[in-house]
């Protein structure tokens, strides 16, 4: 399990209150993350996402900025077995829409924004154009820079609702060597993006 070994062994081996990440964002946000805390919002992440019906094998698309909440939803995804897509932030709805057909991808994690060059621009607006008529049941939206964003009750579910709602406890299930881990598309400039699969050991 890859999520075990890049988090819960350090804090097995003593090392929970070293850091793990430390975060600096351009309006000077501040955030440092220990194993031990990367250790619970993980396992708060994966018992979010099995709540949201996440199970081994199913796919999901991540479209976010470079923030904390970014390495935890991929781990989470991880822990699962569940292969995670991460697609640029930068990309257009349509670059994320083939993304998530391809992947076919059951959730998709954003924010409602993002910060860039100090101003608040939109992200959730791209994901709504996109996941229409896709395979995405759910959107899990972090609360980044709290922009205005359309909502589907049916659909959009609030990353500080369930996430930290969640039990900090999850076990990391063992994956085979072969097990996908994640995919990563090519840019599609030269025609369709291809999705490049990364196994569980062979990424490791």
């Amino acid at each position: 399990n890859a999520s075990y070994n890049c988090v819960d062994r350090h804090v097995e081996a003593g090392n929970g209150d070293r850091v793990a990440i430390h975060f600096v964002a351009g309006n000077g946000e501040d955030r440092t993350i220990t194993y031990a805390d990367l250790q619970r919002e993980v396992s708060k992440a994966a018992n979010a996402l099995e709540g949201l019906g996440v199970a081994k094998g199913d796919r999901v698309a991540v479209y976010m900025p470079m923030i904390p909440e970014a390495v935890i939803a991929m781990l989470a995804c991880a822990r699962i077995g569940a292969p995670h897509s991460v697609v640029f932030g930068g990309f257009s709805s349509d670059a994320l829409k083939a993304r998530i057909e391809d992947g076919e991808a059951k959730v998709v994690i954003t924010t409602d924004g993002q910060f860039r060059k100090g101003k608040a621009l939109p992200l959730k607006a791209a994901v709504d154009q996109a996941v229409a008529g896709t395979t995405a049941e759910k959107v899990l939206v972090v609360k980044r820079t709290g922009v205005d964003v359309d909502w589907d009750d049916s659909r959009d579910v609030w990353w500080h609702e369930v996430v930290d709602a969640a039990s900090d406890q999850h076990e990391p299930q063992p994956h085979d060597s072969e097990h996908p881990l994640f995919i990563l598309y090519t840019s599609g400039t030269t025609g369709k993006p291809k999705g490049i699969l990364h196994t569980t050991g062979g990424y490791l």
